[in-house]
């Protein structure tokens, strides 16, 4: 008889004996046999309902994507269970993740910076500076929050009704915010201190208020951008307004609003310092269950990055209002954060508005045409319309770090 040709299904996974053999299995009502099948490296016992007299007993090592039976049930089962190891192999990481979480978090309150502040005072009576003094207050009741404000009609409602009547007169502020229009009460034995006034007004705002100030003070900013006719960052016009160049500093950023915040929305932001300690307290001071603070190092960085996004936000309002479509968002986006990145890779010592940024920007040579073109736009020189036929007839780049537009210091 002439050799047999070897079937179909002979991958040099399977053995050539069970290939072969696997032709006499024949179906039979008798009971169950069980058929050991190596499947992801273990051995499991699967059913099969046919008679197997002539079937090698040794595992079969099925590999992920074949399975061969003549039972119909066996994939299903099969599959089954790598679904439930799959849910198992989640269950267990997240559990981990919770466990290392909790213990991370009992060990950060043996030194909690909270419960050793007992003033805080927030530079500035707008909006955001109202919220981060609404969300200190909540932190801890038996803490002092002081709000140093210019208005004395928002003076009286904080104090009053405990509401900013300007901003959120729908929302009540915790009972230890208070305000006050004397410096030097609001700053006598602050622990921390809140810097929210705008950054074009700062300068000065604080060389009035340079005398009540103490020079170990930690200064957290949240004001973001740059002043106009000087293109200093307020790392650099807080030592300088106060004349001490020693000032601790921090800044806080981040993609937030101040309703949200008042509102207990999830919220993520970053506080930045040259000092790490530093950094930590002021993470220790304002992270909760409702705002997740990071710390970093880079205060350029991070400051730059605060003033640029408000200038691309501008951006994809326009290319919201011009109905461009998720494909143009996402070209924005992306080519927004490189131009980000950019610039603040050239800056050491200095970039609140889209003008200051170019301006900089042109000190330094970097390119950035979606911001410019937002300056540009903001000045009345542009139309969207043609703002956004010039940036696609850009020049293709070669290179996936410039999201296809040149690469910085090039001529266009």
């Amino acid at each position: 008889m002439p050799a047999m040709a070897e079937p179909p299904f002979s991958n040099p996974l399977f053995s050539s004996k069970i290939s072969h053999n696997l032709k006499s299995v024949h179906c039979s009502p008798q009971a169950p046999n069980f058929i050991p099948i190596r499947y992801n490296n273990r051995v499991t016992t699967t059913t099969c309902f046919c008679s197997a007299e002539n079937v090698d007993p040794a595992p079969v090592l099925l590999p992920h994507s074949i399975v061969f039976s003549r039972n119909p049930n066996l994939s299903s089962d099969i599959s089954n269970r790598t679904t439930k190891d799959r849910r198992e192999v989640v269950r267990l990481a997240w559990e981990k993740l919770v466990r290392w979480s909790r213990s991370w978090r009992s060990k950060a309150k043996t030194d909690d910076v909270l419960e050793r502040t007992n003033k805080v005072v927030v530079l500035g009576g707008g909006s955001f500076g109202t919220a981060m003094a609404a969300h200190i207050g909540n932190r801890k009741s038996h803490l002092e929050v002081n709000m140093l404000v210019r208005d004395p009609q928002i003076c009286r409602s904080i104090n009053e009704k405990h509401c900013n009547i300007k901003y959120f007169p729908e929302h009540k502020l915790p009972e230890n915010v208070v305000a006050t229009t004397d410096a030097k009460a609001a700053l006598l034995n602050a622990d921390f201190c809140l810097h929210a006034v705008p950054v074009q007004f700062s300068s000065s705002f604080l060389e009035g208020i340079a005398d009540c100030v103490d020079p170990g003070l930690p200064f957290i900013s949240l004001s973001k951008g740059l002043e106009l006719h000087t293109l200093r960052m307020m790392s650099q016009i807080i030592p300088r307004a106060l004349r001490n160049p020693r000032q601790p500093y921090i800044v806080l950023s981040g993609p937030s609003f101040a309703l949200e915040l008042m509102n207990n929305l999830p919220t993520a932001m970053v506080v930045a310092s040259k000092d790490k300690k530093l950094a930590k307290a002021a993470q220790q001071l304002l992270a909760s269950t409702n705002l997740r603070i990071s710390t970093s190092s880079d205060v350029t960085g991070v400051e730059i990055a605060g003033a640029l996004k408000n200038v691309l936000a501008i951006a994809a309002g326009i290319v919201e209002g011009m109905n461009l479509g998720n494909n143009s968002m996402a070209a924005l986006v992306a080519q927004g954060c490189s131009e980000i990145r950019w610039l603040a890779t050239k800056v050491a010592e200095g970039v609140s508005t889209a003008g200051a940024v170019i301006a900089l920007a042109q000190t330094y040579n970097v390119k950035m045409p979606v911001l410019t073109a937002v300056a540009r736009i903001i000045d009345n020189e542009l139309t969207p319309q043609k703002a956004v036929r010039e940036l696609m007839s850009l020049p293709q780049g070669n290179t996936m770090n410039d999201c296809g537009y040149p690469i910085q210091g090039e001529s266009w």
